[in-house]
């Protein structure tokens, strides 16, 4: 019997070992092989939930996963359908070996804290969705919504990324005024903002629009992450810029604008955007001519934008954001669709862009320890979405390249970054 029990104790300790050398690390690939690259990042976020270490390959197999082996992590991906492979020791070793190649362009990259997520995005939310909101959803990555009030009172500082729901920061209430003056959301919209604007001790709501950019400015400047996409991108330079300046006519705010208000833009004040004019008149859907939605002429079929390569090894950080399966996005309207290229400031990195069109969709840039990212465009599964229209089906687009950059801002704070070179 203790011969039986001794082999036994034996032949588990080799069943033992020979696990750990077949069976070391967990790769989640993002290329074409994977099924749902959308629920990946959900596994990545949920592994750093559970203190488990994961690196992020940088330009490897589409900016791939890989994370020691626990059968839990296995067991996971298999219950919301992300495609993984199990490697052994040596397998994995090789890849890493052919990362470090100082002539391959990729690096690991490790993923080190779990990020803690707002949604600026008001309580009444309009009838019509925020992409962010529903790939974090999808993904099962968790968010706080937070709006106005919060902002103001400081609970920024809880969070390490933020993310502008569609909102416009003018005070003009999304240039809605010449087509849904009349209907209930609209004139719901308009009454929840000037009841906080009151609340919060503000004559206007431009002036507690201002006060939360400015807000939100000094976030960035102390470390935060700042994402927004859509109208959240030019109205937030849009009401930098226009400090001490009125640029509501008086549907908006009850009163005129500064005479020559386009004269009296302060462009050092703002993070993307120079030299632009604004549009004011309440009857077009239009903020200012940094947006290219009414003047491009291009076809559904023929609207993608490309997105930029960058050294993975000096540029981690714009490289991480572009991480996708493919280097041609199709591209999607919105109320603010790209950004005219010849208003973008030089110290801004444009990281994906149609050139033929000369607008710029995905943008980057510092603000003292933090960054932020501007990306045009409202749905990037729905060209032209409608208000009233129902929510994209997410499950639809489990591979979708367009929402996959959304989620590599979501995973950017996690990384130990080295500083971006000019």
């Amino acid at each position: 019997m203790k011969r039986f029990l001794s082999r036994m104790c034996l032949f588990l300790t080799f069943l033992f070992v020979m696990n750990q050398n077949f069976a070391a690390y967990i790769l989640i690939p993002m290329d074409d092989a994977q099924k749902n690259h959308l629920k990946s990042y959900g596994i990545a976020y949920w592994v750093l939930q559970n203190n488990i270490e994961v690196h992020w390959l940088l330009n490897y197999r589409g900016g791939s996963f890989i994370t020691p082996y626990y059968k839990s992590i296995t067991d996971t991906c298999t219950f919301r359908g992300v495609e993984f492979e199990v490697l052994a020791d040596q397998q994995a070793l090789a890849i890493f070996d052919e990362i470090a190649k100082p002539e391959v362009n990729m690096d690991k990259m490790k993923l080190e804290k779990v990020p803690k997520i707002a949604v600026y995005s008001p309580k009444n939310k309009l009838p019509w969705d925020d992409a962010v909101t529903l790939v974090l959803t999808y993904a099962q990555i968790p968010y706080t919504l937070i709006y106005d009030e919060e902002v103001l009172k400081g609970e920024l500082s809880k969070y390490d990324w933020l993310h502008l729901h569609h909102e416009d920061f003018t005070g003009q209430y999304g240039k809605f005024y010449g087509s849904y003056r009349y209907t209930a959301w609209y004139q719901n919209d308009v009454r929840e903002n000037e009841n906080a604007a009151a609340k919060l001790g503000f004559k206007k709501v431009s002036e507690m629009k201002l006060a939360v950019v400015k807000t939100i400015k000094q976030y960035v400047t102390m470390g935060g992450f700042l994402f927004a996409m859509c109208s959240a991108t030019d109205s937030y330079d849009i009401a930098l810029a226009a400090e001490g300046v009125d640029i509501c006519e008086s549907v908006f705010d009850g009163d005129g604008t500064t005479p020559d208000f386009n004269q009296k833009l302060d462009f050092t004040k703002t993070f993307a955007f120079k030299d632009f004019s604004l549009n004011n008149n309440p009857m077009e859907y239009e903020f200012s001519d940094i947006d290219v939605t009414q003047s491009r002429s291009v076809s559904q079929d023929n609207d993608y934008f490309s997105l930029f390569e960058f050294s993975a090894k000096w540029d981690p950080v714009p490289t991480m954001l572009c991480q996708n399966h493919t280097n041609l996005v199709k591209a999607f309207m919105g109320q603010t669709t790209a950004f005219r290229s010849k208003y973008i400031k030089s110290s801004v990195l444009v990281m994906g862009e149609n050139k033929n069109l000369k607008e710029a969709r995905y943008i980057h840039g510092e603000c003292g320890k933090g960054t932020w990212t501007f990306y045009g465009g409202h749905d990037p599964e729905d060209y032209q979405h409608y208000v009233g229209e129902a929510p994209t089906e997410l499950s639809l687009f489990p591979n979708s390249a367009g929402y996959r950059l959304i989620l590599n801002n979501i995973l950017f704070p996690a990384a130990k970054k080295k500083k971006m070179k000019t």
